[in-house]
């Protein structure tokens, strides 16, 4: 089986690293705990890494004809503006409501064409903006249609906090090669190869940057060779500013106990186009290259 590496390497530029990396475990776990064979009841699949309910009805109603109703954003606006209801859709506590309503609806015999055309139904017919009420099938009951409240519903109240980050990265180069380390876990981009990171409150000038690895750096000769800063990268929810300093490390010091101390390793440029990467590691290195 391919290692998670391999798999980020693959997906790599394409956002939603956590995607890949559930994907790479929902594979493992099929294998260990399901001797290979996808399983075909609801319950066991909400078991697998990366798939809720959504997914897990959708595989279970399509692909195995088990009566498990899908809910997304379709089906929502089609159960709110047909029955009136004005639960908020984006408080998690909404989605029971709207699956137990959906659980009674389904047609157990062909559970699958119900889902799909309930879900095409809210994505043409019943659509968010201007809905086709006149050549809807369900107009005469429908509860939004007979109250004028078709752009009322469905409620959905979300609050969005963009988080902005200051990143610093500390690109050090001997030889032709540069320093990288694995980015950790429970944080954007995890898994992926990434050149020492400082993170800031706000943007810092060099001068203003203070860590015990920098301060080594300087007190064995390494110098700043460049700095690049790099358009603000808007990830969801959140707006990375960065900017790139580059450190030539000179030959005739070993820098093999600091960099160890770091978790960084040196990789020449071809090593480095193999590894797994975010899309801002990949601008800067085009922009300098």
């Amino acid at each position: 089986m391919a290692q998670e590496k391999e798999v980020l390497s693959l997906w790599q530029g394409l956002g939603y690293y956590s995607r890949a990396r559930n994907m790479h475990k929902c594979a493992q776990v099929v294998q260990k705990e399901f001797g290979g064979n996808f399983p075909d009841k609801f319950e066991d699949l909400l078991k697998l890494p990366g798939i809720g309910p959504y997914t897990a009805a959708a595989v279970d109603s399509l692909a195995f004809n088990n009566p498990s109703p899908v809910v997304d954003g379709n089906v929502y606006r089609v159960l709110a503006r047909v029955f009136g209801i004005e639960n908020n859709i984006a408080d998690a506590k909404s989605f029971k409501l709207f699956f137990d309503l959906s659980k009674e609806l389904i047609d157990a015999g062909q559970p699958g064409t119900y889902n799909q055309a309930v879900m095409e139904m809210g994505a043409t017919v019943c659509a968010p903006q201007n809905p086709q009420c006149d050549n809807c099938p369900l107009n005469e009951i429908c509860y939004a249609l007979a109250n004028k409240k078709q752009k009322e519903l469905p409620v959905k109240i979300k609050k969005i906090r963009n988080r902005k980050r200051h990143f610093t990265y500390l690109v050090l180069e001997q030889n032709g090669k540069f320093a990288m380390k694995v980015r950790g876990d429970k944080d954007i981009w995890q898994g992926l190869y990434e050149f020492y990171l400082m993170e800031t409150e706000t943007q810092p000038l060099p001068d203003e940057l203070e860590s015990d690895l920098l301060k080594k750096l300087f007190e064995l000769g390494a110098f700043v060779h460049s700095k690049t800063s790099m358009p603000k990268h808007i990830l969801s929810h959140q707006t990375i500013m960065s900017s790139f300093l580059h450190f030539k490390l000179n030959s005739n010091t070993s820098w093999d106990n600091l960099l160890r101390e770091n978790q960084l390793v040196l990789y020449s440029e071809k090593e480095i186009e193999a590894l797994p990467k975010s899309v801002l590691i990949s601008k800067y290195l085009n922009s300098v290259s």
